[in-house]
């Protein structure tokens, strides 16, 4: 989204309804209470009424510095009643100005300032990702200044707090970075829960409630596994179809006739809307693939370790099987088998084994048990207490 002036007159205020993911990993803008914006003719009134009554999830709260000012100003004020000494009285009027000017200056340092939370998807266990919170200062002349943000991510009981540390100039962007790290695959909630400005003397903290949330996939971490001899992995079987030329089954494109090639490769259609002579272009047939099948019975896996390594083993020999060009097809539990022909059919995997539980024996339907009987089908058992095997037609073949 392009950073201009137009994008913030239709951000959300704190009291929309929760704003949920967006596309290419940011959540919506947010920024503070806009119920006045419009009011020409009542924007004063409008103003002090939100000084006196804050919108919801607004507050205003004094600090230890704070409520020593206020304590002194009572002294003061006690006694400047008592002895009726006018330089009391300027005295308190003075620490009165400055409770009155900070909370000022506090509102007005997080007016028109928009942010919005960055998490790039998806995840990977046990890997340090990137997250940032966008902040842009919508004000003409004012800078931004001392503005942190709680952030919390679920399964933590700590908010991470991220501050602004250097002046945000008026109509500026700048980014809160930090590093996620999750533990466990599955789906993972960042959210962003206030925004707060001790600006500009710390006597008056001023919070705003933020409602930013995002889930975004875990995938299951890489594991290091091992791998049996080269026989157990070289079974005559299904072919895989390559992405170069070759006399495969797979239509790969069309091309221009050149003298040699058969007739009975030339699309006759295609050469009458072209007005010249095309011929069809297959995918080769390469070396061995194979398919993964990943079953989850509640009655293979009864413990959860094995049963997070067994994900971890099945997402890495698929990254590891299509980065070598022999990963044909996935399968999980009963459902039809799933071709792996681009990243983003491995991406759709994936995403299955970040969200996918141990659950009761699967019906197997008629297309995984066809799959089953092919050739070069790969499953995967307990192997032992902790460790989990993978099995290439019934040859052990890799553990981890």
């Amino acid at each position: 989204m392009p950073l201009s002036a137009g994008n913030f007159d239709s951000v959300l205020s704190p009291s929309s309804a929760e704003h949920g993911p967006a596309m290419g990993g940011y959540t919506d803008w947010q920024t503070t209470g806009r119920k006045f914006r419009g009011i020409k003719r009542r924007r004063w009134r409008a103003i002090l009424w939100s000084l006196v009554y804050p919108y919801r999830g607004d507050r205003l709260m004094l600090t230890v510095s704070g409520a020593v000012v206020v304590a002194v100003a009572l002294s003061i004020g006690v006694a400047a009643y008592n002895t009726s000494n006018n330089i009391l009285f300027i005295a308190l009027s003075l620490l009165l100005a400055c409770l009155v000017f900070s909370g000022m200056l506090s509102w007005l340092n997080l007016r028109s300032l928009t942010w919005r939370l960055s998490v790039q998807a998806p995840l990977r266990a046990g890997k340090d990702h990137p997250a940032a919170i966008e902040l842009h200062n919508g004000k003409r002349l004012l800078p931004c200044y001392g503005v942190w943000f709680d952030v919390a991510t679920q399964g933590e009981k700590k908010h991470l707090r991220l501050a602004l540390r250097e002046r945000l100039d008026p109509q500026a962007t700048t980014a809160l970075e930090w590093t996620l790290r999750p533990e466990t695959r599955g789906r993972l909630r960042v959210e962003v829960n206030r925004a707060v400005s001790l600006f500009p003397f710390g006597f008056l903290k001023k919070i705003l409630s933020s409602q930013l949330k995002r889930d975004v996939l875990v995938w299951p971490a890489p594991v290091a596994y091992q791998r049996f001899p080269a026989t157990a992995w070289t079974q005559p079987g299904q072919v895989e179809r390559s992405l170069r030329a070759g006399m495969g089954g797979d239509l790969l494109a069309l091309r221009g006739y050149v003298r040699g090639d058969s007739q009975r490769q030339i699309h006759w259609k295609a050469s009458a809307r072209l007005g010249r002579l095309m011929v069809r272009q297959y995918s080769a047939e390469t070396q061995t693939g194979y398919v993964l099948w990943v079953r989850t019975a509640a009655e293979d896996w009864p413990r959860p370790d094995q049963f997070e390594l067994m994900c971890s083993l099945a997402a890495t020999l698929a990254e590891d099987f299509f980065r070598a060009g022999r990963l044909v097809a996935v399968v999980i539990d009963g459902e039809p088998p799933m071709s792996v022909r681009r990243r983003h059919d491995l991406d759709l995997f994936l995403d299955r084994l970040a969200l996918v539980e141990p659950c009761a024996a699967p019906v197997i339907h008629h297309a995984a048990s066809t799959s089953s009987r092919r050739a070069n089908l790969l499953t995967f058992t307990p192997d032992g207490s902790r460790g989990v095997a993978a099995y290439l037609d019934g040859t052990k073949a890799a553990t981890a």
